[in-house]
């Protein structure tokens, strides 16, 4: 009976936090859908696959991916960083149907790297570098939507990295939209700016959501400006296949060919898949959890293992591979989503608007939706930000800002790994200074040097412990002390030993205090695990 009622409070604890959250999460669930909804054509697109493979891989991203999820914000989806190796791995497999198989093995790869405990990468990516993923992030939001808030919209919706296909770029885009913009376009993204801005300052009219407002707005003076020289053309406008009924709904699926399961490069193209879209979602993932307003910490692995269930499910019915997105999922908490039933009402929108509304959806235009991202990118990339991070130190703010940098100019996995290479740099620096502190007391003639080592010293400290033995002067007394010291590494302990053991050739005495032979890794108490585990 107690375990029957503690069932029930449980469910019903759920259930209150369902109903309470309700009002926050379904207005947002609007939002993130009007802004995957573009951003699925446009990678399905630019991956060389059908457009229908890129809405179905958002329907199962939110509904599958969000139930399996232990994230409450993040929504998954297809990815613009997976464009170019989808497209090459298709013209390499030489069939869509050979290519549905890679996506499902690359799902049951992550599934498997969930089980072993591969999420906990995740961890030692530097806050400097997360936060310059997103500001970076938001500053290439704001680069990319411009165009279409100018209302040249010639390029696909989703298309996040610098260097284009016909051999523009990110710059040259922009530079071209200013002298080809269209009257209606900056009107509806001016108007809806100012309403994303003013309209939460009314709590009264708060109540509907300024996203919806905004594309509301826009479909109005869409129709508004019809019939004008400033009238919006087919290609300003959101585009979704328009199906007549279920024959034609399901005659769209595509199954995968199994019979390429012995075919090596299937299984290059699936372990390049599941590699790649399990670093980006660990990144969206941490990237999430800092701009969570309640500070939620997501599961890792969890993680894997539901993108994992997802991309199976999506390779099985025709879909691209996906990954948690940080542009959905940033949207998703500006949007005031509180829980994962945000990112499962997303899919079912998109489904039911494939179904039932395709002539609706099709009558929004992109520079409404250009507006709502570039509000997003604005919040993501803030001035306060960058303050923020500039008083936090160089060690803080060189990394960030060179992140944001290599990230505009390459793409998201490049320019986190450039970031992550000036990190490393300004912690090995940090290492290497501070292994331990000494005191120099004069005793007549005689020095008496006191080193103290510190809890944890590393080979990286080697280098720094070598330079002030070798610079101790003739005829000094030499206490080093391990005491504080859980962990010394085996090349310090020998750099410390053969000191010692040449030191006399200088008159120098070395007494060593409590430094073991060798030093096992310090590992988590058993207690503590226990605790861990059983909350």
């Amino acid at each position: 009976m107690k375990n029957g009622n503690s069932v029930f409070s449980r469910f019903e604890v759920q259930k209150y936090i369902l109903a309470k959250n309700l009002k926050r999460d379904l207005p947002a669930s609007i939002v993130v859908f009007l802004v995957a909804l573009p951003l699925c054509l446009g990678i399905a697109l630019a991956s060389g696959a059908p457009l229908f493979a890129g809405l179905i891989t958002g329907v199962i991203g939110g509904i599958v991916v969000a139930s399996f999820s232990g994230s409450q914000l993040s929504v998954s989806g297809p990815a613009a960083g997976l464009t170019a190796i989808v497209l090459g791995a298709i013209a390499t497999l030489g069939s869509y149907p050979t290519f549905l198989l890679a996506v499902v093995l690359a799902g049951c790869i992550q599934i498997i790297l969930g089980i072993v405990k591969g999420g906990t990468i995740g961890n030692y990516f530097p806050s400097s570098v997360i936060e310059g993923m997103l500001a970076a992030i938001g500053l290439t939001l704001i680069l990319k939507q411009l165009p279409h808030a100018l209302g040249v919209d010639s390029d696909f919706f989703g298309d996040e990295s610098f260097a284009q296909g016909d051999s523009a770029n990110t710059f040259s885009a922009l530079t071209s939209a200013f002298s080809h913009f269209g009257l209606a376009a900056i009107v509806i993204s001016g108007l809806s700016i100012v309403v994303l801005i003013l309209w939460p300052k009314f709590k009264k009219l708060a109540v509907v959501p300024a996203p919806l407002v905004v594309v509301l707005l826009g479909v109005g003076l869409t129709f508004l400006f019809r019939g004008t020289p400033y009238a919006l053309g087919d290609k300003h406008m959101v585009e979704i296949p328009v199906v007549s009924g279920w024959s034609e709904f399901l005659g769209l699926f595509t199954t995968p060919d199994f019979s390429q399961i012995l075919n090596t490069k299937v299984w290059i193209v699936a372990a390049t898949i599941a590699v790649v879209a399990s670093l980006e979602t660990l990144l969206s993932l941490e990237a999430v959890d800092k701009i969570d307003p309640i500070k939620r910490v997501s599961p890792t692995n969890r993680e894997l293992i539901a993108q994992g269930t997802g991309n199976i499910v999506s390779g099985l019915v025709g879909g691209l591979p996906m990954t948690s997105v940080i542009v959905r999922s940033s949207a998703n908490v500006n949007a005031g989503g509180r829980t994962k039933m945000s990112a499962i009402f997303h899919g079912t929108w998109l489904l039911l608007s494939l179904l039932f509304i395709p002539g609706l959806i099709n009558m929004i235009p992109l520079a409404c939706l250009a507006a709502i991202l570039l509000v997003t990118g604005y919040k993501l990339t803030r001035i306060a930000l960058f303050k923020h991070m500039y008083h936090k130190g160089w060690d803080q703010f060189v990394p960030f800002v060179v992140t944001i940098i290599a990230v505009l100019l390459t793409d998201l996995l490049k320019g986190v790994g450039v970031g992550m290479i000036f990190s490393i740099f300004y912690l090995l620096r940090t290492n290497m200074r501070n292994p331990f502190f000494y005191r120099i007391k004069e005793d007549g003639d005689k020095r008496n040097l006191r080193i103290t080592l510190a809890e944890e010293v590393s080979f990286l400290n080697k280098a720094a412990i070598a330079v002030v033995l070798n610079k101790i002067p003739k005829e000094t007394n030499v206490i080093i002390d391990g005491s504080n010291s859980r962990y010394i590494d085996p090349d310090v302990l020998e750099t410390i030993f053969n000191y010692k053991h040449n030191a006399y050739t200088k008159g120098i005495i070395v007494n060593l205090v409590e430094i073991k032979k060798n030093y096992t890794v310090p590992k988590l108490n058993n207690k503590i695990i226990e605790e861990i585990n059983s909350n």
